[in-house]
């Protein structure tokens, strides 16, 4: 069992204002502290991660929760970046996203993902996933210590 003395920080790669909030709300409902970062298109999630400006001071997410249909950089762009990175690899990322297309859910675990979720439209069911992610990734999981 995780038991976190500080906040969880969890990054949330995801471009939809709509899902963004969803997740913020769940989140506040749950049962850890949790420090959300929110980036919204790949190109910055991987400058953010790459501690490049403007973000040379945030703190290496213990969780990445990531969408795929994303500007720029799309994210399995982003998830190669991350899983081929040293500094980057061992961090856990979820993949929640609306694609339930065979070949995203292949090309994501073949680029080592740590779980694939389809991202549900209904309100409740939204908020059951990112609970659940938190019962599991952050309670249950025991999570890589991260250099911070």
């Amino acid at each position: 069992m995780n038991v976190f003395s500080r906040p969880v920080n969890i990054l949330l790669i995801e471009d939809n204002p709509g899902d963004v909030r969803l997740t913020q709300e769940a989140f506040k409902e749950g049962k850890l502290t949790i420090h959300l970062d929110i980036i919204m298109d790949g190109d910055e999630a991987i400058k953010f991660l790459k501690k490049q400006p403007p973000y040379t001071d945030v703190i290496v997410p213990d969780l990445i929760l990531l969408d795929l249909n994303l500007p720029k950089r799309d994210g399995r762009e982003v998830l190669k970046e991350i899983k081929t990175d040293p500094n980057l690899k061992r961090i856990p990322v979820v993949v929640l996203t609306t694609s339930n297309a065979e070949q995203d859910i292949l090309k994501s675990y073949n680029l080592h993902v740590n779980c694939y979720i389809n991202k549900p439209v209904d309100f409740d069911k939204f908020f059951d996933i990112i609970q659940r992610i938190e019962n599991f990734w952050l309670t249950t999981a025991v999570l890589p210590t991260m250099i911070r």
